[in-house]
């Protein structure tokens, strides 16, 4: 088993890290793996030491779009984690695709409980808001029933969160006589969203949530409409400015319509590549600026994009693709199913099961 020691050895010693900001909690778990890496010059905890730091801190210049801004540590589905370089221009072309394709403006305020070193909480929810000059308030953490409390003040606009926070909220709906009042917006993303939650919200809280389709090399790529059907089960079309499409797995030619194959992407908001990874950047770009997403999926004849599991995730069982997400749709539906996975196993005769 990795240990938390061993991730941070390994990506602050792949980075190159010189100085770390972190807290009294976390200090001691850094502190027992600073000896492996001579590159870290300092450690500032927060609180007087990092007001000092910053008082005695020669001001940054002005970032230009073409700087790194983040090295995101990813590791998809398998081996050590990649480092996806972000651009300042990268995360400006996202926060603007977004707050126009979602009409965000000055006058909201978002609700986050979204970890901040994660894409969805950073770039989407805390870019957007910078950008905007709108509101937020931030929460260390999801609570349902503090966040319900929020929902019936009418104090938030807007609310962005992960398949699990809406299935506390559903619960926390359930054991309550009240109901908020619909809000302007509700987001749910990186991971997939079942129908059956997408309807029981809608009949409880009288609002039909916006799923969208993003990940750390890209940040976001696909969005349900603002205006227009948010269709269960799907992620619905790219965002202004960007372009997604789907390929064969193995020839790389686009699929027609309904065809199942990986998706690719392309526009200003992909990343340049992975740090000190020349062999995977290779691999994840062809000669024209389309990005592999290792997402299986397929597009209807509409526009809207529906993701089917990942390339990797695949189960070939005699001959037959099977894409677990559809599987596990299925069990969903079943009333005493909470929560299911589907994986391939060997087998003999079917070469998977």
């Amino acid at each position: 088993m990795i240990s938390n020691e061993d991730v941070l050895q390994h990506i602050f010693g792949d980075a190159g890290v010189r100085l770390c900001l972190t807290d009294e909690e976390r200090k001691p778990e850094l502190e027992r793996t600073r000896e492996d890496l001579p590159e870290l010059e300092a450690v500032i905890e927060s609180g007087p030491e990092f007001e000092d730091y910053l008082s005695e801190a020669r001001g940054p210049e002005m970032p230009r779009g073409e700087d790194l801004a983040v090295i995101a540590y990813t590791s998809g589905t398998t081996g050590r984690s990649k480092g996806a370089m972000l651009l300042h221009r990268n995360l400006m072309a996202n926060a603007q695709a977004v707050c126009e394709a979602w009409h965000w403006t000055g006058e909201d305020t978002l609700f986050l409980a979204l970890p901040l070193f994660h894409t969805h909480g950073l770039m989407v929810g805390a870019h957007g808001t910078f950008l905007t000059g709108s509101g937020a308030e931030l929460h260390r953490k999801f609570d349902a029933a503090a966040a319900y409390d929020a929902l019936l003040d009418g104090r938030v606009t807007m609310f962005f969160g992960v398949p699990t926070m809406y299935t506390r909220l559903l619960r926390e709906a359930r054991a309550r006589d009240e109901r908020p009042r619909p809000i302007r917006l509700y987001v749910s993303g990186s991971a997939p969203l079942s129908p059956q939650a997408f309807d029981e919200f809608e009949g409880l809280f009288g609002e039909r949530i916006l799923e969208r389709y993003g990940m750390t090399e890209t940040i976001m790529n696909l969005t349900n409409p603002y205006e227009g059907e948010r269709r269960p089960g799907t992620v619905g079309r790219p965002f202004p400015g960007q372009e997604a499409r789907v390929v064969d797995v193995e020839t790389r030619e686009p699929l027609a319509d309904g065809e199942i194959g990986e998706i690719e992407v392309r526009g200003p908001n992909v990343f340049p590549g992975y740090w000190n990874r020349p062999d995977a950047t290779e691999e994840s770009f062809d000669g024209e600026g389309w990005f592999a997403t290792g997402d299986l999926g397929s597009v209807g004849e509409d526009g809207y994009f529906t993701i089917s599991g990942r390339a990797k995730e695949l189960i070939i069982s005699g001959g037959f693709n099977v894409y677990p997400r559809e599987i596990e749709e299925f069990l969903y539906t079943h009333p005493d199913v909470a929560d299911v996975q589907v994986i391939g196993v060997p087998d003999e005769r079917y070469g998977e099961q």
